[in-house]
């Protein structure tokens, strides 16, 4: 039914689910299926990024525990499988305060405002061949749209509270995530290029026709992505706005109680939103070279998504935090100026795949080209951004004799 043509198509799901929807189909009317099947769809998306926001808080804290030698959550509940229930629990006990001269209208508006794009962005997102809640043609676009709202909202919750350091601390990130969302956009341009759409589901059906993932393709646009989104994620090494030793919590200063757990919460959302669509864009979403005929898509997704998330919990635990000049340099003096060339280079692959009619043969040149090309700009231009730093020793010099003055000896005046 083409109504159905944006929504969760249930035969994708479990059996019970697939009788469901085919009776719905025989005996209701083609409005009430496309309204039962939206409400389940967001359901499934609700329950995943709601438990996967509880369990992610207890995986961070145990992964980056095992990385600094500590143990981690341990008290509450088996392995400490209940201390972020006990969390949230405190949090919605504590008392929210709220500045007298903050602006009473805006203040409380940035904790739901700066949810809301995490959240849309995973309707997007196809978790397999028949599972995607809103398939978008603009899909790419939609995404880079929602996260420029965030931006919106940190500098509300910064302004509104009437403290300088918040203020500071807003415009600090908005700075961050205005100069890694040229590199991030940029980026992104490859898959769409590559795959003449901006649809998440026709990329990941591009990738699994022409049997290749688009990172062997385009490593550039990869790396370029993981740092930038890193960067917009606003979590270490890049949580500028959080360092103790200078603007103390950033914009979030005077949020406290369940609206400061909502930035908290949002921060591990977006971060499942991010290897979301890594895995989509570059790593073929739901599709693994022919695992997926015996495994569910949507489990081998969700798998994707861990394991890049894993990645970034990684980097949280093993990273330290970047200096404020030194994530702008990396942005304006590295990312940009790569991900100009990769765009051009792309372009010019894509145009002479399609003029000239190559055959597959033709991606697996590109492959390796882009590959060597990764390494040698990505080595160049971080030799020119970081060539000041360099202190080599000058050259050795042998002295055959080396005239040293004659001291006078002790109780002796000398002459």
């Amino acid at each position: 039914m083409s109504l159905l043509a944006a929504w969760y198509d249930l035969r994708s799901l479990a059996n019970p689910l697939r009788e469901l929807y085919d009776w719905l189909a025989g005996h209701a009317s083609d409005e009430v299926v496309y309204v039962v099947s939206a409400l389940i769809g967001s359901g499934g998306i609700l329950v995943f990024v709601g438990l996967g926001a509880l369990v992610n808080v207890w995986l961070e804290r145990r992964i980056i525990g095992r990385i600094q030698v500590r143990r981690g959550p341990n008290r509450v509940g088996p392995f400490g499988l209940l201390q972020p229930v006990a969390d949230a629990i405190k949090l919605i006990q504590k008392e929210v305060l709220q500045p007298r001269a903050s602006d009473s209208r805006l203040f409380g508006l940035p904790p739901i405002l700066v949810f809301i794009p995490a959240m849309l962005s995973f309707a997007v997102l196809a978790w397999a061949p028949d599972m995607v809640y809103a398939d978008l043609n603009v899909g790419v676009l939609y995404l880079l749209a929602l996260s420029s709202v965030t931006a919106l909202a940190i500098f509300m919750a910064g302004w509104s509270s009437n403290n300088k350091y918040a203020l500071l601390g807003a415009m600090r990130v908005i700075a961050m995530a205005i100069s890694y969302e040229i590199p991030l956009v940029l980026a992104l341009l490859g898959p769409v290029l590559f795959t003449g759409s901006m649809s998440i589901a026709a990329i990941v059906e591009w990738q699994q026709a022409h049997n290749v993932w688009l990172a062997f393709l385009l490593p550039l646009p990869v790396l370029i992505y993981a740092v930038a989104a890193t960067a917009e994620l606003n979590r270490t090494p890049a949580d500028i706005a959080e360092a103790e030793s200078e603007i103390i919590a950033g914009f979030h200063t005077e949020y406290s109680g369940m609206k400061f757990g909502l930035f908290y919460a949002v921060e591990l959302v977006n971060a499942l939103a991010v290897a979301g669509v890594m895995a989509s864009l570059f790593f073929g979403g739901w599709w693994l070279f022919g695992v997926d005929d015996y495994v569910p898509p949507w489990i081998i997704f969700i798998a994707k998504v861990y394991f890049f998330y894993l990645g970034l919990i990684w980097l949280r635990g093993t990273l330290p935090r970047f200096r404020i000049d030194q994530l702008m340099a990396f942005a304006w003096k590295l990312l940009i100026p790569l991900a100009l060339v990769n765009l051009v280079v792309v372009a010019t692959e894509v145009l002479l795949w399609k003029e000239l009619e190559l055959s597959n043969w033709a991606l697996a040149v590109f492959a390796v080209v882009n590959l060597v090309l990764a390494v040698v700009l990505f080595a160049a231009f971080l030799r020119l951004l970081t060539a000041h730093l360099y202190r080599l020793p000058r050259r050795a010099r042998l002295v055959s004799e080396v005239s040293v003055p004659a001291l006078a000896a002790p109780g002796t005046t000398p002459s």
